[in-house]
């Protein structure tokens, strides 16, 4: 399920939570559903259990997970809310970066088919029944 670029750049917890909230957001993952488990999931990804710790204790600390002591790790109820109240407030960054791309001499047109991109895309793995958007 998880995948990891180590030639990405990106620390492998960001990779981790980054992969986590996208599960959760698009249903692969729903409230109250277990996640994998540390040390199953450092030795699918090869991984050390140190790095996937840090990835759930982040995740556990903003309220998308949470612990049962000698059951193991599990999505909270409410995390999808969560994570959808934290993109809306993205939106002042989405506007900030339209202000300095327009700075730079990128067109309306241009995103606003950027835009239609995101959405078509969205609505194609909905249709085709996908839950995760491997792209």
């Amino acid at each position: 399920m998880f995948r990891i670029d180590v030639m990405s750049g990106i620390p492998v917890y960001e990779q981790i939570i980054e992969q986590m909230e996208k599960f959760i957001l698009t249903g692969v993952l729903k409230g109250t559903e277990q996640v994998p488990s540390v040390r199953n999931l450092s030795v699918e990804l090869s991984v050390n259990p140190n790095t996937i710790q840090k990835a759930y204790s982040d995740l556990d600390r903003r309220g998308i997970i949470f612990s049962v002591p000698g059951k193991g790790c599990f999505v909270s109820e409410n995390a999808k809310g969560i994570l959808s109240e934290a993109k809306r407030n993205q939106i002042s960054d989405l506007e900030q970066m339209m202000y300095e791309l327009i700075l730079a001499g990128v067109g309306r047109e241009e995103i606003i088919n950027s835009l239609d991109k995101a959405i078509e895309r969205k609505e194609h793995a909905d249709s085709m029944g996908e839950n995760y958007d491997k792209c």
